[in-house]
C-alpha cells in the first residue's frame, strides 16, 4: 500500500515550526547538548556557498512541482545528515569545498534553464551535492559540544532554507514569476562560479 505524502509546502513549514518550537527543551538539557544544537542551526547560514545551494534546492523544486517540490528538500536533508556523520567520524572526503560550490553552479543552472529531468535524475544531483554539505558540517563541530544535538540543528536549518527557496519559488505560478524564478537561478550560478573559482585558487 503507498501512503501518499503530502504536497502542500505549508506541511514542510509546520514541521520546521515544530522543531524550532522544540528548542525551549533543551534548557533542560546538558550545556554541550543545547550549545551544539544551536552551533548546528547557526552553521548552514554561516556560509553564503551554504545558502545558495539550499535555498536553490527549494527553488528548483517549486518549479518542478509535486512530487519533486517535497521529495528534493526531503532528499537533501537525509543524505546530508550521512555526509555530516561521515565528517563526525574524521573520514575524508577529497573536494568538500569544490564540492559544495559546484551545488551552487548546478543548481542555480538548473533553475535558470528550468531544467526538467526524471525525478529519480534530479533527486539524485540533489543527494550526491548534499553529502559534501554535511560533510563540511560534520567536520566543524566544536569540541565539547554534542555531535547528536549538532546534527539536528544543521538538518532542521537546512530544511528551514529549503522552505525559504520554496516559499520564494511560489512566484513560478506566474509568466512574469518564471522569469524572475530564472534570473535568481542565474544569481545562484553565478555566485557558485566565484566560489569554485575560490575553492580551487
Amino acid at each position: 500500500m503507498m501512503v501518499k505524502m503530502p504536497r502542500d509546502p505549508r506541511t514542510f513549514l509546520f514541521a520546521g515550526v515544530s522543531a524550532l518550537a522544540a528548542m525551549p527543551a533543551l534548557a533542560h538539557v546538558q550545556e554541550g547538548q543545547a550549545a551544539g544544537f544551536l552551533t548546528g542551526l547557526a552553521h548552514p547560514v554561516s556560509g553564503l556557498d551554504h545558502v545558495l545551494a539550499m535555498i536553490a534546492v527549494g527553488l528548483w523544486g517549486a518549479q518542478l512541482g509535486a512530487p519533486a517540490l517535497w521529495l528534493l528538500p526531503v532528499t537533501f536533508p537525509l543524505v546530508m545528515a550521512f555526509g555530516g556523520f561521515l565528517g563526525l567520524l574524521g573520514i575524508p572526503l577529497p573536494g568538500v569545498e569544490a564540492g559544495i560550490a559546484l551545488s551552487a553552479l548546478a543548481l542555480g543552472l538548473a533553475v535558470a534553464t528550468s531544467w526538467r529531468p526524471p525525478l529519480a535524475v534530479a533527486a539524485l544531483l540533489v543527494a550526491a551535492f548534499a553529502v559534501f554539505h554535511g560533510h563540511a558540517h560534520g567536520t566543524e563541530l566544536p569540541e565539547g559540544q554534542s555531535g547528536l544535538t549538532y546534527s539536528i540543528g544543521f538538518v532542521v536549518a537546512t530544511g528551514l532554507l529549503h522552505l525559504a527557496g520554496i516559499g520564494i519559488g511560489v512566484i513560478h505560478r506566474w509568466p512574469a514569476g518564471r522569469t524572475a524564478l530564472r534570473g535568481l537561478g542565474a544569481g545562484v550560478a553565478a555566485g557558485g562560479v566565484y566560489f569554485l573559482w575560490r575553492a580551487l585558487a
